[in-house]
């Protein structure tokens, strides 16, 4: 298997990009203020959240293209403040708007010299982009899903996360004082790992051979989805399991970005 390219990446967020303007151009108030699958937000209040996003990435990418210093966080609640107080209309137009102006941005980069310091880790134009389309990606099931229960996270996201999921594991996951391991296969593609939960959250690559608490079978996007608190039982495709310890306690250990 070939190692992505941040050309890989920047087509994946564009295409996310694609697929969620598809779906929010058009939808009236009404629609843009009915919930989303986040319990917390509606359609267009996750559009908000996208958009502003989108207006702080905009900025670090400024900064890089100026090499100057990204923007500290006090430069972010207003921005934030901003965004909460425009109308759902707002929010749709103004979210493509910023959407648009930071893929051109991002595009500009030079894959070759592109670092930046961000949130406490150093970032080469991949890390900088996954970090983007993992939050993309994901939102944009929880509008998908709202307007089509059968909707699914793209699966040209799904190909790309899913190698990196131990690093959403580590901000997602809720440690257990009692320890247990459960091994997990996917498919779509096909990974063998091991979700390891103690005072942290781990998921590594499986060991032959190795012995766990349980095991769980179930497609890529579906365990993307339990990672990011996003798998309950109306939601969740075919899959099996185990052993004494399964998808209950995993949806426990990821409550949820």
């Amino acid at each position: 298997m070939s190692t992505p390219t941040a050309s890989d990446w920047t087509t994946a967020l564009h295409a996310s990009h694609d697929r969620l303007v598809g779906l929010v151009t058009g939808l009236d108030e009404a629609a843009l203020t009915s919930p989303s699958y986040d319990s917390d937000w509606s359609i267009g209040q996750v559009l908000s959240h996208l958009g502003s996003q989108a207006e702080i990435f905009n900025l670090v990418v400024a900064a890089a293209h100026a090499d100057e210093p990204i923007p500290g966080g006090d430069a972010f609640p207003p921005i934030w403040d901003r965004w909460n107080a425009k109308s759902a209309l707002e929010w749709r137009d103004d979210f493509v708007a910023a959407d648009t102006t930071e893929l051109a941005g991002i595009e500009a980069l030079d894959p070759d010299t592109f670092r930046i310091a961000m949130f406490g880790m150093d970032l080469d134009l991949v890390g900088f982009v996954r970090m983007r389309l993992e939050e993309h990606a994901i939102h944009t099931w929880d509008v998908a899903v709202a307007l089509d229960p059968t909707a699914q996270v793209s699966p040209d996201a799904v190909a790309l996360l899913i190698e990196g999921i131990g690093m959403t594991a580590a901000r997602a996951g809720k440690g257990s004082p009692a320890p247990y391991r459960v091994r997990v296969g996917t498919s779509d593609p096909s990974r063998d790992l091991v979700v390891s939960v103690g005072d942290a959250v781990t998921i590594d690559a499986a060991e032959p051979d190795d012995s766990y608490d349980g095991s769980i079978d179930l497609p890529a996007e579906a365990f993307l989805r339990l990672v990011t608190g996003r798998l309950d039982p109306d939601h969740a495709p075919a899959w099996s399991e185990s052993g004494a310890r399964g998808l209950t306690d995993l949806r426990t250990a990821f409550p949820g970005l």
